[in-house]
Parts: structure tokens; C-alpha cells; sequence
């Protein structure tokens, strides 16, 4: 488990995997803990005192790559699973992990995202979360799909894999769990989704996170696709187009009616898909996030584009190194 700076989180999801039913196997639980100064660190403490199970190990380097390479290589045993702060786990959720592992033949194994919120902005980005307009139909944010996926949540392996594969890419302050998957699946493995494998997970809970969490991740994702040489696609091209066809529209409206007949008649097509999809997603998830649904699946699109953008801006037409809110924590307490 990676962690920083995750004192409302990390107790529930700690107890949630020391309740898990160990059948077959005994359980260790490393934290890497990136140097927390908001009270983590002694939660950490008690819970290891508590319970023999729970091992803390440091990461300085603060970043979710080098807490997972930490993590692994400190790690006894043969099977190894990914939990993290904001999630908490169903009792039979590494028994699924290692089931789904021995009858799959896979490499990676792990559960949907299902989202769990509690204030109404929140429940409006978790709503927004499993709906396609926001994610693009990424398979694993279908709560029903078993089968082969480009990625899934968390995820668990054999220890041995890593060995074949390698460990995380420490560069990828995001995305790093996609470009591991990308690397298995190019050698030849398989990445597998069951929804047996429950976890409950916590997204952002204002605009501001959501907005630089998918800032993130469409900036590191053109560093991934750089670095692998791979076409991108629609789903990741169409955001950053997006936003680059309105803001050059916009600047150049002023001056050119023709721009600002194409800027407003685009914004009526925009406006009416986002009252589609926030009309379907309301009926599932409640009528009262009616209201401010259109404005999460806008900050979804304009996160993800504003960062795919600047991520080319930076790696690809400046080639030069990452810009320091890159780095910056998109979760904030």
C-alpha cells in the first residue's frame, strides 16, 4: 500500500484488509509511506503495534511508483496484491485476487471501480465515473465486465512477474499502473477483470481535485505513449482536440464571425450532450445531481484535455522534463 498524507483513509482501509479471510495463505501488509506529515504516519504506528501483520517501510521519494517498488521488494511472499488508502475491500477480496489468478491464467487480476461518495458533489463525480461519457468506455469502470482489460484497478500479480516485466516506472507520477499493464500485455500476457473481486473506492470530492487528477493523468498518459512509441486513441485524443478546437475558437472569435458562429453552435452540440448524459446518469443515480452532473463530465473532459495538451506541449514540441505541478497531490485533505 502507497500512501501520503492519508489520515482520514488509511484506518478503514487497513482494517478492511486485516479482516480479509486469509484461506490458504498467510497475509503481510507493507505500507510505504511517503514521509506523511498530516497525522498518517502515527495511525501507522498504532496499527503496526496492534497487529504483527502490518510492516511500515519508508519511501522518500513521496511518489505512488517508488512506494510500490518499495513495497514489492520488501514483500515476503509469493502473491501480491495492490490496496490503497482511498478504497476499502471486501472480506473475500484477495481470496477472489488469488483465485481469479490460479483459474484465469492470468497476470494481472483485479476488481471494477466501484465508487463510494458521501457529499453531493461527490456522489455526482462518482455517478459521472462509471458512465462512458466520462471515461471514454474504459472497461474497467463497468462494474459488470469479466474478461481480458487494457488495465483494472489496483491489481494483483505473482511476486515472479516483476522479475519478467520489471517494476513500476518511477517516472510516472500517474499512469504508472497503465504502462505496467501495457508492458505485460506486450509480452504477451493477459490483464483480467472480475467483478468477484469487490473494492469500494473514494473519488475526489470537489471540482478543483477532479480537475487536476485528470489534468494528471492526460499529461503523463503522452509521456507513456511516448515513451512506448504507440498510436494513441480516440479516447485519449478526443479531449486534448477538444480543447484546443475551443480555445482557438475563442481566440479568434472576436475578430472572425465565422469562428464565433462555429464556437457558439459548438457549444449548443456540447451543452446537449452534456444534458444527455447527465440526464442518463441522474436516472440511475438520483434526480438531485441533475444540476451539477453536467458541470463533473465537463471537468472530466477539460481536466484530461488541458493535460494531454500540456503534456504535449512539454515532452513532445519542448521536449523538455515535467512541469513541477506534475507532481503535485490532486487529493487534498
Amino acid at each position: 500500500m502507497p500512501c501520503r498524507n492519508e489520515r482520514r483513509g488509511i484506518e478503514p482501509a487497513l482494517r478492511s484488509i486485516l479482516t480479509q479471510r486469509a484461506e490458504g495463505f498467510e497475509l503481510e501488509v507493507i505500507v510505504a509511506d511517503g514521509m506523511s506529515d498530516d497525522g498518517t504516519r502515527d495511525i501507522l504506528s498504532r496499527l503496526a503495534a496492534e497487529d504483527a501483520r502490518v510492516r511500515v517501510v519508508d519511501n522518500p521519494d513521496r511518489s505512488t511508483p517508488a512506494g510500490l517498488n518499495r513495497a514489492i521488494r520488501a514483500a515476503r511472499g509469493t502473491v501480491i496484491a495492490r490496496v490503497d488508502a482511498h478504497a476499502t475491500y471486501d472480506p473475500s477480496y484477495l481470496v477472489e485476487c488469488v483465485r481469479a489468478l490460479d483459474e484465469t491464467n492470468a497476470d494481472n487480476v483485479g476488481g471494477p471501480a466501484v465508487t463510494r461518495a458521501e457529499g453531493y458533489v461527490q456522489r455526482a463525480i462518482a455517478a459521472a465515473f462509471h458512465s462512458p461519457w466520462s471515461t471514454g468506455g474504459a472497461k474497467f469502470h463497468d462494474r459488470a465486465f469479466e474478461g481480458s482489460v487494457d488495465t483494472v484497478q489496483f491489481g494483483c500479480w505473482r511476486k515472479e512477474l516483476f522479475d519478467r516485466v520489471g517494476l513500476f516506472d518511477e517516472e510516472l507520477i500517474r499512469n504508472q499502473d497503465d504502462e505496467h499493464n501495457l508492458r505485460i500485455v506486450r509480452m504477451g500476457g493477459k490483464v483480467w477483470q472480475s467483478p468477484k473481486i469487490k473494492l469500494w473506492y473514494s473519488p475526489r470530492g470537489s471540482f478543483s481535485e477532479l480537475f487536476d487528477q485528470y489534468k494528471q493523468y492526460g499529461y503523463w498518459k503522452v509521456r507513456v505513449i511516448q515513451k512506448h512509441r504507440l498510436p494513441a486513441s480516440l479516447r485519449h485524443l478526443v479531449p486534448g482536440l477538444f480543447v484546443a478546437t475551443v480555445g482557438g475558437l475563442a481566440l479568434i472569435s472576436p475578430v472572425n464571425p465565422a469562428a464565433f458562429g462555429a464556437l457558439a453552435a459548438g457549444g449548443t452540440l456540447y451543452a446537449a450532450a452534456l444534458a444527455a448524459a447527465s440526464i442518463a446518469t441522474a436516472k440511475d443515480s438520483g434526480w438531485d445531481l441533475l444540476p451539477v452532473l453536467p458541470f463533473v463530465f465537463a471537468t472530466y473532459h477539460f481536466g484530461y484535455g488541458v493535460g494531454f495538451l500540456s503534456g504535449v506541449l512539454d515532452f513532445v514540441l519542448l521536449d523538455r522534463g515535467p512541469r513541477k505541478s506534475a507532481f503535485e497531490l490532486s487529493r487534498r485533505v
